[in-house]
């Protein structure tokens, strides 16, 4: 046990302070306010309480510190310096393009596992990260600081509700309650009881502490894991403390002190100040790393040509089948495991699913959250619903997490349910998502070889599937590379492009007009990003330049502007049938011909070409 020094981690804390006002004066912009807020906390945490290795930041066993108000960045920043991790000259580089040491925490930085600045994501990606600690037998915590202006996202209460249900006493936010936004002063300032009652009402363990009180956060601190709640430890602060001439006053959110400022403040922290290099840090436990080795290959499939089976059925037994070879998967769902046949695995690895309930939002950042811990995280939902969590999608994506996405339900062809329920957005949400890939197959067999590609490339991927039942029309053997195409028909007079449940209405297009005597090539464009472009350039330039596309999706973002924005400059003209205006409820072949997707519609289209 490393006694704790009060005096020592007081002055560190003004260390740190010194650090990030220098850091964001140099840099001529930040948020150094927020930061001297935060210290005390800051350095408790990391010099006198949390277990890691501070030369390692990816041990496997390290306490967990997640920024979840990384508009704080300098004050993270700082810590790592102090405790050796970063050279303290790199600080002064903040902000600089080229510099890992950037406005906001990425994963550039090996003791960021995730992206924040986008605020109130941490703590369900902490949630995340305490479910892996539970999964894989590891007793490291995970602490999530917050500000309490971020605390009014609705995604940090779908988090603290899960977190609380699941009584992960290996979870501690810190709420770092210094009254004044960007814009004024927080929701309740410093009603601390408010914040108190909401946490409790959730199933936390709540403290309250001074926040400038070392001693009083070191004690509490001792509490970890006292009891079956996660823990919430609400630290009254004053934005800018330590500083007099602007501790607790308005109009300081992100501004630099000037040089003159910045000098003054310091003049003020340095008799105090002490250096965190060569403090003992405790150390992590070493436990037994968990076994998340991928396998060489996984078991074969079997379907029978011309079975009916819907991809959202395949692909549950398409994540049992992969996630039986490869201890790595992990799944969740949001109430929705039943219809995207998510069950399938929580009925055959109950320990490793994780059912996250109506809150999307939160479903996405406990995947990211499993995903840094090195597990290969399946989250489903209806595709729809998706959308909701598009700004944890999207941070995902500057995580460079490893998160795998499978959203069912999609387009007009799901029927009665409605326009609400019609996934027609999605393809355009996920083909924007930085190094995204998605996939869109349109029978089982693919859908079950994709998932195998997904489980093993890197980065947010989105799989497709589809509530109508499609025929298997591909051998078991086939493969299907992402990024790449499959020609099903071939002519020459257009090619027609589909994916999904639009391949098959291409097909029978393509055998009504061969009666006809018109001849179409037909593309199955099961990875639209990256797009199968080799396979549809070759065949557009055999059809006349000239390629039809149809898809059950908006015409803004999906299949026909993947395609347009690979071959327009080929000289490729492209005419795109797709979803145009708002859909009701009806049958699904009655949506799709009033709105222009099915055989008939391409019918028309190539004659009129």
């Amino acid at each position: 046990m490393i006694e704790t020094d009060i005096e020592l981690l007081k002055g560190i804390a003004n260390t740190l302070r010194i650090h990030s006002i220098e850091a964001t004066t140099a840099a001529g912009s930040g948020h150094p306010t927020s930061c001297l807020s935060a210290a005390d906390v800051t350095a408790a945490l990391f010099f006198g309480h949390m277990k890691y290795d501070a030369k390692n930041p990816h041990y496997y066993n390290n306490d967990r510190f997640i920024l979840s108000k990384g508009h704080a960045a300098p004050l993270l920043y700082a810590a790592w310096a102090e405790n050796g991790f970063v050279p303290v000259a790199e600080l002064l580089k903040l902000r600089q393009f080229g510099n890992d040491l950037e406005g906001h925490p990425t994963p550039r930085l090996a003791f960021a596992d995730v992206a924040t600045g986008s605020l109130g994501q941490g703590l369900g990606v902490g949630v995340g990260m305490a479910l892996a600690a539970r999964q894989d037998n590891l007793d490291y915590n995970t602490y999530v600081l917050l500000g309490d202006g971020e605390i009014a996202e609705g995604a940090v209460w779908e988090a603290a509700n899960l977190a609380g249900f699941y009584k992960l006493s290996n979870l501690i936010a810190i709420v770092d309650a210094n009254r004044l936004g960007q814009s004024q002063a927080t929701m309740f300032g410093h009603d601390i009881s408010i914040y108190s009652k909401r946490f409790d009402a959730f199933g936390w363990r709540v403290e309250v502490v001074d926040g400038h009180d070392i001693e009083e956060i070191i004690e509490v601190l001792g509490g970890v894991g006292l009891d079956e709640k996660p823990l919430v430890i609400i630290a009254k602060t004053y934005k800018g403390a330590g500083v007099s001439f602007i501790q607790d006053k308005d109009n300081w959110h992100g501004k630099p002190l000037s040089k003159d400022e910045a000098a003054a403040a310091i003049a003020e922290l340095s008799p105090s100040a002490r250096s965190g290099l060569g403090v003992p840090i405790a150390s992590p436990s070493p436990l037994p790393a968990p076994n998340l080795a991928a396998p060489a290959s996984y078991p074969a499939i079997s379907y029978k040509l011309g079975d009916a089976i819907a991809t959202r059925e395949a692909y549950g037994a398409a994540l049992v089948r992969i996630g039986g070879a490869n201890p790595a998967i992990v799944a969740m769902d949001g109430d929705t495991k039943n219809s995207t046949y998510a069950e399938k695995f929580f009925k055959a690895f109950p320990s490793r699913f994780t059912e996250c309930f109506i809150a999307e939002q939160n479903l996405v950042a406990v995947a990211v959250g499993f995903a840094t811990r090195g597990h290969v995280p399946f989250a489903s939902t209806f595709a729809t619903f998706f959308t909701r969590a598009a700004d944890q999608i999207r941070v995902a994506g500057i995580s460079q997490s490893n998160l795998k996405l499978v959203g069912s339900h999609v387009g007009i062809s799901i029927g009665e349910d409605g326009p609400s329920q019609m996934a027609l957005e999605d393809l355009a949400l996920m083909r924007a998502i930085v190094g995204s890939t998605v996939l869109y197959p349109a029978e089982a067999v693919a859908t079950e070889k994709l998932l195998e590609q997904m489980a093993t490339h890197k980065g947010v991927c989105f799989l497709r599937t589809s509530r109508p039942k499609t025929p298997v029309i591909y051998g078991n053997d086939e493969q299907f590379p992402i990024g790449g195409a499959k020609v099903l028909r071939t002519g020459d007079k257009v090619t027609v492009v589909g994916a999904g449940v639009t391949l098959f209405e291409a097909l029978k297009a393509a055998d009504t007009l061969k009666a006809e005597g018109i001849n179409i090539t037909v593309i199955d464009a099961y990875s639209i990003k990256p797009l199968g472009k080799k396979e549809i350039l070759a065949a557009a330039k055999k059809t006349n330049n000239t390629v039809i596309t149809v898809e059950d999706h908006y015409s803004e973002g999906g299949l026909g502007d993947a395609v347009a924005g690979e071959l327009s400059s080929e000289g490729i003209k492209v005419h795109k049938l797709a979803v145009n205006g708002i859909p009701r409820s009806g049958h699904a072949a009655e949506l799709m011909a009033a709105f222009g997707i099915d055989a008939a519609a391409i019918v028309k289209k190539v004659k009129s070409l």
